[in-house]
């Protein structure tokens, strides 16, 4: 799935100001508050390395890549574990860099910086999770 979010990219342009990201998001998901207020806790959590709240954010079970093989990251726990490995420096500096009206937003999710990672409303939509983390 994270290829194909991240193939998708190009495919839409970025808004030009909060207001605009605000509308695309009321648009696509019926309501941006959630959306924007995930984005802010992410940015939070990662830059004082609170790694328990990014674990938090996460959708399970989730895949990713450690040591060049891909894993089954099964809960909170086992993320804390292998954050180091998940949350390399460069997505960090991604989500560091990132600006709300910024983001990238389709019908799949948001995406920050280049598809580093995606985030997106689960079941109903209330419930925002990280779906994916490309590195």
């Amino acid at each position: 799935m994270a290829v194909w979010l991240a193939a998708s990219l190009p495919a839409l342009a970025h808004a030009q100001s909060a207001a605009d990201m605000d509308a695309r998001l009321d648009t696509l998901f019926g309501e941006h508050v959630p959306y924007r207020n995930f984005f802010e806790k992410l940015q939070k959590a990662v830059a004082t390395d609170d790694k328990a709240a990014v674990a938090a954010m996460v959708q399970y079970p989730f895949r990713a890549r450690l040591g060049g093989k891909a894993h089954t990251i099964r809960d909170a726990g086992h993320f804390v574990a292998d954050y180091d490995q998940i949350m390399t420096p460069e997505v960090k500096r991604a989500i560091a860099a990132q600006t709300y009206p910024e983001l990238f937003a389709n019908w799949q999710g948001i995406s920050i910086g280049s598809g580093e990672i995606w985030f997106s409303g689960i079941g109903t939509g209330k419930d925002i999770r990280i779906i994916a983390i490309n590195h």
